[in-house]
């Protein structure tokens, strides 16, 4: 079960797709973070997700927002898949311990071996103040989620 809203978000510490360490704590008090999981580089429906944030990216990354996504594929496979797409924005892989994050959220498929479509908003607390997820095959409407930041 997905992590709800007035939870306090559960830390992590992942690396991004030039292999740096992201921590959740190092934005609070300072952005509020969307944190989008998605299953897996180079597919379809991911790719077209990522890329609708990549052409909105100033709603989601600016003075007030930071926005990280995170799979389980390797880091190396998240540079790739950054350089190709033009994704300027953190990938974080969650690639081992496998899942560890997706699970401390709720959203990692033990079936598939990989995170659904989880969505939570995260305020400067460290709160989830929104969240959505869907199942594997449905986009989100990033629409929602700016929605959302837009009433913090």
């Amino acid at each position: 079960m997905a992590i709800e809203v007035g939870n306090k978000a559960p830390e992590f510490e992942l690396r991004n797709q030039h292999g740096e360490t992201v921590r959740l704590a190092d934005f609070k008090g300072e952005k509020n973070v969307v944190l989008l999981f998605y299953p897996f580089a180079f597919t379809g429906v991911c790719t077209g997700e990522l890329c609708a944030l990549r052409d909105e990216l100033p709603r989601f990354v600016n003075d007030d927002v930071q926005l990280l996504a995170v799979s389980c594929d390797s880091p190396f496979t998240l540079r790739v898949f950054a350089e190709q797409e033009g994704l300027d924005y953190p990938l974080l892989s969650d690639f081992w311990p496998h899942g560890d994050t997706a699970r401390e959220y709720g959203v990692f498929d033990e079936e598939k071996g990989c995170a659904v479509r989880g969505t939570f908003i995260i305020d400067k607390e460290g709160v989830v103040r929104w969240t959505v997820v869907n199942a594997l095959p449905d986009a989100r409407d990033l629409n929602e989620y700016a929605k959302a930041l837009e009433s913090l």
